[in-house]
């Protein structure tokens, strides 16, 4: 089995990552999981698929909660994070991005906006959170009515 692209992963110490692609080893041809944090300045990390999908060692962590090393998070089973942000990173669709964004205007944080912006590939200026959820906007809503419409 292998780890759902553009899923976000809990590591069973408690940081979340995005899974960015599963990708070869150029010379061993062994399977490798490239994935970003969505914390802090958002490092992107490679490690190999069978130690990304493998089981906590009990052992070495008696106390790890998590049965496996990285566990998908899905937008119910968190409480530390929006579920309308959970909804933007999981959907596909720019309409419906576009739609959540509209509902999170009153209550967005930085750090929100941080990670959506990061599952889009795009920097937000840092500055104040009106301006940055301004940015955003501008670029989901762009992609909203140009993205649907480019060949591919």
């Amino acid at each position: 089995m292998e780890p759902k692209i553009g899923g976000v992963y809990r590591h069973f110490k408690g940081n979340l990552y995005e899974v960015k692609a599963v990708a070869k080893h150029s010379e061993t041809l062994e399977k490798m999981v490239v994935y970003q944090a969505l914390y802090g300045d958002n490092e992107t990390f490679v490690r190999p698929l069978d130690s990304f999908m493998s089981k906590v060692d009990k052992v070495k962590y008696p106390d790890a909660a998590q049965e496996y090393r990285f566990e998908e998070v899905k937008a119910n089973d968190t409480p530390d994070i929006d579920p309308m942000v959970m909804q933007f990173l999981e959907t596909e669709d720019f309409e419906e991005k576009f739609s959540i964004l509209n509902g999170l205007r009153y209550k967005i944080t930085k750090d929100q906006i941080a990670v959506m912006a990061m599952s889009l590939d795009v920097t937000i200026d840092d500055s104040d959170v009106e301006d940055m959820y301004r940015q955003l906007k501008t670029c989901v809503d762009t992609r909203r009515r140009f993205e649907t419409t480019r060949l591919r």
